[in-house]
C-alpha cells in the first residue's frame, strides 16, 4: 500500500496525518481554532520527518478539496501543490462532505445498512453545504449549498429511511428533523487528516489525481467578501 501524507484544513480544525498499510503512522492536529496558516507548515515538516526517520518514501498526497472555509480551503491546497510538485508525486483531492460521511461510517459497527448519511458543513446563517450518500458513498444528493426550512431534505425523509445528519452546520437542522423519527443527530464530527485514510488510498489505487498546478478548491458557491464595518466618530 502507498505511503500518503493528508493534509485537511476545510474547517475548524487544522490536521496533518501520515498513512501507510492501512494505518496511521503520524499526525498532528489543533482544535484551538482557525490558526491553519501558522500550524500547517509545522504538522506537515513532523510527518515529512517521522519518513524520513524512518526511511520511507511518500508516494503521493492527499489535501481536502471543500466545501469549506474559503481561507483554509486556499492554505491546504496550496501548501499540498507545492509540496507534491517539489517530491514528484501525485495529488489527491478529498471532497470534505464525502470525508465526514466516511468517518460517520467507520465510527459504529451498529449502523443499519440502509442509512442515508448527510454532512452539513456552516455556510453561515441558515445555509449549509451538503449532500446525501448511502453506504457506498453513493450520490442520493449532491454537494450543494441548501438553505435551511420546513422543505429541507423532504424527499429523503419521505423515503423512511435511517438518516444520520452530522457536521458543523447540523446543528441548525435539528428543529427541521423533529418531525422525522428516523433522523439522528450525530454531534461533534469534525473533518480530520487521519480520517482521510479510506478515501485517499481508493483515489491512490484508482490513479484518481487532480492537476498539481491548476487545481481549485471545491467552493459550491461564489465567494462575498464581508464589507467592514464603518466607525462612528
Amino acid at each position: 500500500m502507498a505511503t500518503l501524507l493528508n493534509i485537511e484544513t476545510s474547517g475548524a480544525v487544522c490536521s496533518a496525518a501520515l498513512t501507510g498499510e492501512g494505518m496511521i503512522l503520524a499526525h498532528k492536529e489543533d482544535f484551538e481554532g482557525r490558526n491553519h496558516a501558522t500550524m500547517l507548515s509545522g504538522f506537515i515538516k513532523y510527518c515529512l520527518d517521522y519518513a524520513r526517520d524512518k526511511e520511507m518514501k511518500i508516494n503521493g498526497i492527499a489535501v481536502s478539496l471543500g466545501p469549506g472555509s474559503y481561507t483554509g480551503l486556499r492554505i491546504g491546497l496550496s501548501e499540498a501543490k507545492g509540496l507534491a510538485y517539489a517530491l514528484d508525486i501525485p495529488l489527491i483531492g478529498i471532497n470534505t462532505l464525502e470525508l465526514l460521511a466516511s468517518r460517520v461510517m467507520f465510527s459504529s459497527l451498529d449502523i443499519d445498512p440502509d442509512t442515508i448519511f448527510v454532512p452539513m458543513i456552516d455556510a453561515r446563517r441558515m445555509e449549509v453545504f451538503t449532500a446525501a450518500y448511502d453506504f457506498s458513498l453513493s450520490h442520493l444528493l449532491d454537494p450543494q449549498p441548501l438553505i435551511l426550512d420546513e422543505n429541507s431534505y423532504a424527499a429523503l425523509k419521505a423515503t423512511g429511511r435511517p438518516i444520520l445528519y452530522f457536521g458543523s452546520g447540523a446543528e441548525k437542522a435539528r428543529p427541521i428533523f423533529a418531525d422525522a423519527p428516523q433522523a439522528q443527530y450525530v454531534a461533534d464530527v469534525e473533518a480530520l487528516a487521519v480520517d482521510m485514510i479510506a478515501l485517499a488510498e481508493r483515489d491512490f489505487a484508482r490513479g484518481n489525481f487532480i492537476d498539481r498546478a491548476y487545481s481549485t478548491p471545491l467552493y459550491l458557491k461564489d465567494f462575498q467578501a464581508t464589507k467592514p464595518k464603518h466607525k462612528v466618530i
